[in-house]
């Protein structure tokens, strides 16, 4: 596999136009509204959810979970392994927090695809499919969250079934089940001192204008019972019912309102945009969320880059680690032992990953902004690192190998499909069962793929 040596501008944010308060005042176009169906007969009643951290760009496996300190010194890189406390287990030396909670996690070393660019590779991982447009920002096929929103549909205790720091992950989306399945968006700096949701914050005048509404449709009721035939304005109902009763849950508002953990669990996490997003993700599953993505990007100290997508044409390799590695060790550490500590290891799985992992071997450019050369690594689908914790599976263990200079998967050869059906069997979702999609064929949620084996107990 060629590594790159472009410029690559990394994931690009993109303007969302669904935002929740919009989407529970009618903003929602027709034809993505009459797209709600019931798919809720493959449903069933696990009280479970998901934790997505998604590490937009690609995280480097050979400066995080699978360090080669034997490899030639050009692959290697600069950072030594560390102990942890589960025999044969090594982390790199700036992840020492996840050292002391390793027998809470287990990391997976030989999950890889073919897909060598963000949009295509993220589409390839969250869809267990491969992307008819691999440079398109938007996913062709529905991406875990949203297939997740969809099953789980019926699942209403008062706060959403998706919540998402992003509309979507750059190249996710929620294709031929519709917008309606993206997940309600926290955007916002948790570590802020005025951090709220506004969606779930309503002004008088706002207030004023879902009580009007509200009566608009229930004068249409007659109507709708007199004209309807199909089903479709009942399916227009149910969903603008879960919008009002979403924006006057008490349970939402107590589940998103950070401000009243306790200070020292706050500390724990890191006071850093990072370290809150992850609390979030624990307050709102212990709430009831079925499925929360959190992406950790822009972490804003000095000498890291936005993305996890360290070329060396971005930023300096390890000079990003020594930045970036110290905040996300704090805040996935501290998750991984606050799922624990709090009973919620069964109910919860937590995925950490992103969409591809780095070049085995280092390779020096000239940095736009430094001017000088400096490493980095380019992007590469044939070997990546993930976390995982929870779920009520076997942790304290590491599934599958690379080879010795970390270009490929060697042992147990594993795709993203598997993690993914690890993940849907998790939530109790079939991930055989099939969605229409725009053009009326059946596809099922999954091609193929079966739960990864070593982490059933």
């Amino acid at each position: 596999m060629p590594q790159q040596t472009t410029l690559c501008p990394g994931p690009q944010s993109r303007r969302s136009f669904l935002q929740a308060g919009f989407l529970a005042l009618g903003g929602l176009g027709l034809s993505d509204v009459l797209r709600l169906r019931a798919a809720a007969k493959n449903e069933t009643g696990q009280d479970t959810s998901i934790i997505l951290i998604w590490l937009q760009g690609g995280p480097s496996h050979m400066e995080t979970y699978d360090l080669k300190p034997d490899a030639p010194l050009d692959y290697r890189g600069e950072m030594l392994p560390i102990n942890s406390n589960v025999p044969g287990m090594d982390v790199c030396e700036l992840l020492p927090l996840h050292a002391k909670v390793a027998d809470k996690f287990t990391i997976i070393r030989s999950i890889s695809h073919g897909f060598a660019n963000h949009a295509g590779g993220a589409g390839r991982f969250l869809s267990g499919r491969d992307p008819l447009r691999p440079l398109d920002p938007i996913s062709q096929f529905p991406t875990i969250g949203t297939v997740v929103s969809r099953m789980k549909k019926s699942h209403d205790i008062g706060v959403p079934n998706y919540v998402g720091s992003a509309n979507r992950v750059y190249g996710g989306g929620s294709s031929y089940l519709g917008e309606s399945e993206l997940p309600f968006v926290v955007g916002r700096d948790p570590n802020a001192d005025n951090f709220s949701v506004p969606n779930l914050a309503m002004s008088g005048s706002l207030k004023d204008r879902l009580d009007d509404r509200v009566a608009l449709l229930k004068s249409f009721d007659g109507m709708q019972r007199d004209i309807d035939r199909t089903g479709s304005l009942a399916s227009i109902d149910e969903f603008n019912g879960r919008a009002i009763s979403l924006l006057t849950s008490d349970r939402a508002k107590q589940a998103f309102d950070i401000s009243s953990e306790d200070p020292k669990t706050r500390e724990k996490y890191g006071r850093h945009k990072w370290g809150q997003r992850a609390l979030l993700a624990r307050r709102l599953v212990e709430a009831g969320v079925t499925f929360v993505t959190m992406q950790m990007q822009n972490p804003q100290v000095p000498n890291a880059i936005g993305n996890w997508d360290i070329h060396a044409v971005n930023g300096h390799l390890f000079d990003d680690a020594k930045a970036r590695l110290p905040i996300f060790d704090r805040a996935i550490a501290a998750l991984v032992d606050d799922l624990y500590q709090r009973g919620l290891d069964k109910k919860v799985m937590l995925v950490v990953t992103g969409e591809f992992g780095r070049t085995p071997r280092v390779n020096p450019q000239k940095g736009t902004r430094s001017g000088v050369i400096q490493p980095g690594r380019d992007h590469w689908p044939g070997s990546m690192s993930v976390l995982v914790s929870g779920g009520g599976m076997r942790m304290g263990q590491v599934i599958g190998a690379t080879t010795s200079n970390g270009a490929y998967a060697k042992d147990n050869k594993l795709d993203p499909n598997d993690l993914l059906a690890t993940m849907y069997r998790h939530l109790g979702v079939d991930y055989r069962a099939e969605f229409i999609d725009a053009a009326g064929r059946p596809m099922p949620i999954l091609p193929f793929g079966k739960p990864i084996a070593e982490l059933s107990v």
